[in-house]
């Protein structure tokens, strides 16, 4: 999957992402770190990436605009950061595959259960 990593996580995300076969970037390698909401997600709508990020306002967002795209992977609860939620983010990408390919949000919290919903809201 083409992942893009929202500026609230850490860049660490994309050496994880990429040692499991992922594409990923990190915002602050591609665009302003002062970016709008708005700007991020149609940056990744428009280069078809889903967006990796611990921020509300990307469902929000998606909700209020009925958009199919880009699909929104929201890692809740802290440590935010790959060396402790890595293996069950992995895991959610690969059992929502279906889900993030078609559009879908992807919340992830503390159990580690992934919940999908199908875009549009």
């Amino acid at each position: 999957m083409d992942l893009l990593v929202d500026m609230n996580l850490t860049p660490r995300w994309v050496p994880c992402l990429v040692a499991a076969g992922h594409t990923a970037q990190h915002w602050s390698s591609i665009g302003q770190p002062t970016a709008s909401d708005h700007e991020i997600m149609a940056y990744a709508r428009d280069h078809k990436l889903i967006v990796l990020t611990n921020d509300l306002d990307y469902p929000q967002i998606l909700a209020h605009t009925h958009d199919s795209a880009p699909s929104v992977i929201l890692v809740r609860g802290e440590p935010l950061v790959p060396e402790a939620r890595g293996p069950a983010l992995l895991k959610a990408l690969e059992i929502c595959k279906d889900d993030l390919s078609q559009g879908a949000i992807v919340s992830l919290d503390l159990s580690d259960r992934p919940r999908a919903r199908v875009l549009p809201l």
